[in-house]
């Protein structure tokens, strides 16, 4: 079995610090997040309560809240941190070059 690749989706100009933007990759929608401290952080781009717009939601070092409904999820394991809504999933976000990689 080989070891999974990185796409490219954007450079890291695309991104403010605190705001999210979605991409595609593999056919799947997924938010990244440039944090505060410089790190990136990536999550799938749709809530499971109702389908909001999770790179549209407002972020601290360690959680995005849905804007349509207020569940947060934490960037660490996805996992709804103030609710009983089934976790998003997590995925690998690096910064090359200025260049943002994503293991999807």
């Amino acid at each position: 079995m080989s070891a999974p690749t990185s796409s490219v989706v954007g450079s890291i100009t695309d991104l403010t610090v605190g705001e999210g933007r979605t991409y595609v990759v593999d056919g799947q929608q997924v938010a990244v997040f440039l944090l505060g401290d410089g790190t990136l952080r990536a999550l799938g781009a749709r809530c499971p309560h109702r389908g909001g717009p999770i790179a549209d939601g407002q972020t601290d070092a360690t959680k995005v809240m849905c804007p349509l409904h207020q569940y947060t999820f934490s960037f660490a394991d996805g996992a709804c941190t103030n609710g009983d809504i089934e976790p998003l999933p997590v995925f690998k976000a690096e910064l090359h070059d200025g260049r943002i990689h994503l293991w999807v």
